[in-house]
């Protein structure tokens, strides 16, 4: 966000009229447009400046995929895919790599508006910038999960979680002991149907999040595995 207050996105994407075309739609609804022709730059370009990134998937120099996984070790802002590709693999592959949402070309003004104020929105609410009006904190042994501020600690510790690592946290550990199958996460996340490869999405996932709670995360104490069903919090 600039000194005024305004969101900044950044616009990542090796075609000139898609980058002119995204410059126009959104800063017509009032955001700060910033714009790179590849991934490198995407890279170089990403600080705490930007509220949201639109990542093209193939551009030169460093693919979007793999200019999302350099962004993902410094933030954890919205990241947006663009792509000409609509495979489901495709979709693991950005959402493995640590993107938000998927938005297949061509797309329209209202499809590209709507994800951006949906994913930036989702963003700022798990950041609690919203009103904290009442107090919703759960223990797990020395984890804290606070779900007004959307926030989860250890000690005085905060563990920085991405959006989607947030949520399935939340959704496990508010219903300690159900068992969920990687269809049930991935359709209450999402919400949008399930494909079969989707659950390769939801085990990077959880791999993630066990790296970053677990103190040894093959011999997981928190998200536990119920083999052949899915992971449970008890």
């Amino acid at each position: 966000m600039n000194d005024q207050g305004i969101q900044k996105i950044l616009v990542a994407d090796d075609s000139p009229d898609i980058l002119e075309l995204a410059d126009i739609l959104l800063s017509a609804e009032g955001y700060e447009i910033v714009s790179a022709k590849n991934g490198q730059e995407a890279v170089d370009l990403t600080d705490d400046t930007i509220d949201l990134i639109i990542l093209d998937v193939m551009m030169p120099v460093k693919s979007g995929f793999k200019a999302c996984v350099e962004i993902r070790k410094i933030t954890t802002i919205p990241i947006l895919f663009l792509t000409a590709k609509t495979l489901d693999s495709d979709k693991v592959m950005g959402f493995s790599a640590g993107g938000d949402d998927y938005l297949s070309k061509p797309f329209s003004y209202v499809e590209l508006v709507s994800r951006v104020k949906s994913l930036l929105r989702r963003y700022y609410v798990y950041q609690g910038a919203g009103i904290k009006t009442q107090l919703n904190l759960f223990i797990l042994k020395d984890l804290a999960l606070d779900t007004d501020t959307k926030t989860l600690t250890r000690g005085n510790s905060v563990i920085n979680l991405t959006d989607i690592e947030y949520q399935i946290l939340e959704l496990m550990i508010t219903h300690l002991k159900k068992v969920y199958s990687a269809e049930n996460i991935y359709e209450s996340i999402w919400q949008e149907p399930y494909f079969y490869q989707a659950n390769n999405t939801i085990m990077v996932h959880i791999r993630n999040l066990r790296q970053k709670i677990e103190e040894n995360p093959r011999e997981p104490q928190y998200i536990k595995t119920a083999w052949g069903k899915g992971y449970y919090i008890d």
